[in-house]
């Protein structure tokens, strides 16, 4: 059998993660009413009345520490924001837009010359992965994004509506 280039680094790509996988399965937690990114402690808290429902491990950009500041710096970024639009059919497992830039987003990246990027999104492992989640995860490795888990992100998006806020800390 003649396997394309793509596909061995995928298949290669699985079996290093696969330490930290963990089997899992989507759950019915309820409907969150926001979203809380620790990037430090690299977790998203799904929260409603005040109360954490779920914690799940994420990566986030090639570059995590500070906030985003500009188009290609691989940051992800920090500050209240909410989701606006969701993804069905990404090329990650399913995909929550976050409302980066905000208008002071806007304004610093305008008073530095620079476009803010915008394409910010909580989303799954490639769309390939399959249905898996990790304990943790190895290393950062989006362009500014907050990656989850393939089950995750389905567990997510069942509990979160458009509208609902993001906030994203140090």
């Amino acid at each position: 059998m003649v396997h394309s280039r793509r596909q061995v680094l995928t298949a290669a790509a699985v079996a290093l993660a696969l330490p930290w996988a963990k089997p899992a399965r989507a759950g019915a937690i309820g409907n969150a009413d926001w979203i809380h990114v620790i990037k430090s402690l690299r977790q998203l808290q799904l929260f409603r009345a005040g109360h954490v429902l779920k914690t799940y491990p994420i990566a986030l950009g090639a570059h995590p520490i500070g906030p985003k500041l500009r188009l290609g710096d691989d940051r992800t970024p920090e500050g209240a924001y909410r989701i606006d639009s969701r993804l069905a059919d990404s090329a990650y497992h399913r995909a929550l837009h976050v409302s980066y830039p905000d208008p002071a987003d806007i304004a610093r990246a305008r008073d530095a010359g620079v476009d803010p990027g915008g394409a910010i999104f909580i989303h799954g492992l490639p769309a390939n992965f399959g249905r898996v989640d990790f304990i943790s995860f190895p290393r950062d490795w989006t362009n500014g994004c907050i990656a989850v888990g393939n089950i995750a992100i389905e567990e997510i998006w069942d509990a979160v509506d458009d509208g609902t806020p993001v906030q994203i800390d140090a």
